[in-house]
């Protein structure tokens, strides 16, 4: 989804976030879920999407020991699920095109130049 899909783009992921709008919203810890999410993540990228929304204090890497840490858990549970961007834009990094955020939801229809 942190991708540019604009024809011709080639260098469109991540998306930069500029957030006007965000809340933090409680959820259950689940450690489990944690574990088999990261292998799906682009972890630079999400560490630099969490730093662009001020949350701080995740490694720039990842050990199969972190992923056992209670304490690195919650910081990684923190940044994936607890922070919402509620109004803002998804910036593309190679045409600076605005994808605008609205209610927690992002816009990304093209227009019809751009298919």
């Amino acid at each position: 989804m942190l991708a540019c899909n604009i024809k011709g783009v080639k260098s469109g992921f991540p998306l930069k976030i500029e957030a006007e709008t965000v809340e933090v919203k409680e959820a259950e810890l689940n450690p489990e879920f944690l574990q088999r999410m990261y292998p799906k993540l682009e972890w630079k990228a999400f560490v630099d999407a969490a730093v662009s929304l001020n949350v701080t204090g995740l490694p720039d890497e990842v050990t199969p020991a972190l992923l056992e840490d209670e304490e690195f858990l919650k910081k990684f549970h923190h940044a994936l699920l607890e922070i919402h961007v509620e109004e803002g834009a998804l910036i593309c990094p190679e045409t600076g095109r605005r994808f605008p955020v609205q209610k927690g939801i992002p816009n990304m229809l093209l227009n019809e130049d751009e298919c």
